[in-house]
């Protein structure tokens, strides 16, 4: 509808951006986003009109970029109340109870990452993962004295392993249908660069484990949050049944909404079996309904005799909280992202700046392979959204890598080894915001977040070396051309039409 927008004026529109969040973050009252990116979506807003876009045209994007994410932010929401469920059931307390019971000090980092591995290899979700098991881990490391943003980081790496190689993922089958690969070929080629990235984390948490050695926890501290459990909480391994459920129902591919949604209620029975009120009676009303909406209120736990008030307030922060409302901070800000988001993307501004980046390959497979990763990094920073950021990269690439005579599945591995998996790192992005809330850190933990950040180097190390670059045949080449030349065909004979 609209003119191909000027460079110099795709570069305001994200130096606007970054304008507006460095200086919400750094030198606003509070720190928060928001508002910033309404600034920049304005920005953009006014620079696609200048360019004829007209608003109607804008507002379909904005829209088709919520849609895109509202999924995401509906399972934000039943995930809060899930988290409130479960830890006025007792469940997250029993998970952290055990936990501190089982796993040694020294290698809880690595356990940890581990576990989230497992769980999330077995779910294909980064988010559920995070949501049930990671709660639970963040609270048993601050008993053993682990920072809460270094046990976030090995949780966040073995959460988003399962998440770019689970053929349940829903990334780990977009990459290789935007790239035009096969599924199983895509997971087994990435193995590869996932595998050595995934090994250099579990040694560097172990070296971190034994390095840091429980911080400051000693045995009296480890008691004490152990007695803060039990005295407010029944503990039994049968408070395992709510997350053992969600984890088995999205095995055996049970949608995610209905399985979380479960969840929540799963944890019901289990809060009357703590003495919370379900039904109301004797003039009393019921307690769940506002606790499944604004959280499990610190007021009903109470701190054991030897506590100081630091203490205190760390325990009861673990151990209280969630609820759906919780998660509207992080729901607003996804849908202001998406708002400045579905803005560049519509009017073409995104795909402008990709395609100038794309000049700096310079031809040679190894600078192809780093500007693809730097991409895809990119849009999800600009665009909020790890989804765009494999679809756009994928899309402008994709020709590009089959000029090179690069197989479909060497640009699905660029693809996620660098959109899935940076995702979480910018505040605004839907992930990013989604592990923020979950495990309650900020971006400190990114540094201890290993395998997000090795895995992409790695890729860049084969793009650069040829390790594993599989190139097409004679014949997979000559039938890629061919099938352009139909391509095109077909889409002026529509047009014709």
């Amino acid at each position: 509808m609209g003119r191909k927008v000027p460079m110099w004026q795709c570069i305001i529109a994200i130096l606007a951006m970054v304008v507006f969040l460095f200086w919400n973050v750094m030198f606003d009252d509070g720190g928060e986003a928001h508002v910033g990116l309404i600034l920049a979506a304005c920005v953009s807003g006014i620079i696609g009109a200048l360019n004829g876009w007209k608003w109607a045209y804008m507002e379909q994007g904005i829209l088709a970029a919520i849609n895109r994410s509202m999924q995401a932010m509906l399972i934000l929401a039943v995930v809060g109340a899930m988290i409130a469920s479960w830890k006025c059931g007792g469940v997250i307390p029993s998970m952290m109870y055990y936990g501190i019971k089982v796993i040694a000090p020294s290698i809880f980092l690595f356990t940890a990452c581990l576990l989230c591995s497992i769980v999330s290899l077995a779910t294909g979700s980064s988010w559920s993962t995070a949501g049930s098991m990671g709660v639970a881990l963040i609270g048993i490391g601050t008993a053993l004295g682990f920072p809460s943003y270094m046990t976030a980081g090995a949780i966040v790496s073995g959460a988003y392993f399962g998440d770019k190689m689970s053929p349940l993922s829903d990334t780990t089958n977009l990459a290789p249908a935007v790239a035009g690969a096969t599924l199983f070929d895509h997971i087994k080629h990435m193995v590869y660069t996932v595998g050595p990235s995934l090994i250099i984390a579990f040694i560097v948490y172990l070296i971190l484990g034994f390095t840091h050695k429980g911080g400051t926890a000693d045995e009296s501290t480890i008691n004490l949050f152990l007695d803060f459990i039990t005295s407010n909480y029944k503990v039994s391994l049968l408070y395992l049944i709510p997350p053992v459920f969600v984890i088995v129902a999205v095995i055996v591919k049970m949608p995610a909404l209905p399985a979380l949604i479960a969840g929540v209620f799963l944890g019901v029975p289990f809060a009357a079996l703590q003495g919370v009120k379900i039904i109301p009676s004797g003039g009393e009303p019921s307690q769940i309904g506002n606790i499944l909406n604004n959280g499990w209120d610190s007021e009903n736990l109470t701190v054991p005799d030897g506590v100081d008030e630091d203490m205190a307030d760390n325990l009861l922060s673990l151990l209280s909280g969630g609820g759906l409302q919780s998660m509207m901070w992080t729901i607003s800000l996804i849908m202001l992202a998406m708002c400045f988001g579905g803005i560049v993307d519509s009017t073409g501004i995104m795909a402008n700046l990709a395609g100038a980046i794309l000049k700096l390959a310079r031809g040679t497979r190894g600078g192809l392979v780093i500007v693809t990763e730097l991409t895809c990094v990119f849009v999800n920073a600009i665009c909020c959204d790890q989804y765009l950021s494999i679809i756009l990269p994928g899309r402008m690439y994709k020709e590009a890598f089959e000029d090179r005579r690069l197989k479909p599945k060497n640009l699905s591995r660029c693809l996620e080894d660098s959109g899935t998996i940076t995702s979480n790192f910018f505040p605004w992005n839907t992930c990013g915001a989604t592990m923020r809330s979950f495990l309650g850190v900020n971006s400190a933990y990114i540094p201890f977040a290993i395998l997000n950040y090795v895995n992409p180097l790695v890729s860049m190390f084969y793009g650069v070396t040829g390790i594993t670059m599989e190139e097409m045949s004679e014949e997979e080449y000559q039938h890629i051309l061919q099938q352009r030349e139909e391509d095109k065909k077909a889409a002026l004979e529509a047009a014709q039409a």
